[in-house]
């Protein structure tokens, strides 16, 4: 009796233990196994407590470990080089900082094509309906007086987007240009409904910005005008 008393003890001060060690990762894989194991521990404890295993407790306990392996393999294939597309395994250098899952979630959710015309993708003071991604090639920019050219690969259309809002400049893409086109809309109830996907699209965007700004120069008085 005593030994059992001593098993028992041991078993639920383990399943405590790395269930509370649990909630204090961050890493969600380890956060995970860690759960896992305290879980599996429980289960031991409700098998051995009593004289006869607790079945009820012992289900639930089951039901949560096949839980927290169902949210491992997802985790694995968020992160899993197969995730991504292969009509589009060429643009995933352009987007590497996104798991492989988050990366086939947004360019999935985009038209990819070769634009047949030139096309005003944007227009000053106006909120698009598109948001674009140029991935490759160079087109052409107004904002007020001043004109520029911008290659690519970037994006157009991200601040009206990331602002809901009209858009700072006009952006006219030529024909020949490769394109990703997402529809506004489509994409902004796509954000709505998956937090997740939203921070994704979000972080490209927000390094795309930052590449922007840290290629700015004072645009040139030679365009002025034009």
């Amino acid at each position: 009796m005593l030994t059992d008393l001593t098993t028992s003890s041991l078993l639920i001060t383990m399943a405590g233990s790395l269930q509370i060690c649990g909630y204090l990762l961050i890493n969600q894989v380890y956060l995970r196994l860690t759960l896992l194991a305290g879980t599996c521990f429980y289960i031991a404890y409700y098998y051995t407590v009593a004289d006869a295993p607790l079945w009820g407790a012992i289900l639930i306990s089951s039901l949560t470990v096949l839980t927290i392996l169902i949210g491992l393999v997802g985790l694995y294939a968020k992160h899993a080089r197969w995730a991504i597309p292969k009509a589009h395994a060429d643009l995933y250098p352009l987007f590497d900082d996104l798991p492989p899952g988050d990366f086939r979630n947004l360019v999935t959710s985009a038209k990819r094509q070769i634009l047949r015309a030139d096309i005003v993708a944007t227009t000053q003071g106006q909120r698009p309906d598109h948001l674009y991604f140029i991935i490759g090639g160079t087109f052409a920019v107004q904002k007020g007086t001043a004109a520029f050219d911008v290659p690519g690969p970037t994006f157009a259309g991200e601040v009206a987007f990331l602002t809901d809002g009209p858009s700072a400049a006009t952006t006219r893409l030529p024909a020949g240009l490769e394109v990703l086109v997402w529809r506004r809309y489509d994409l902004a109830r796509r954000c709505k409904r998956s937090p997740r996907f939203k921070l994704a699209v979000e972080a490209v965007i927000s390094r795309d910005l930052a590449r922007k700004v840290a290629l700015a120069v004072a645009p040139d008085t030679r365009w002025v005008g034009q």
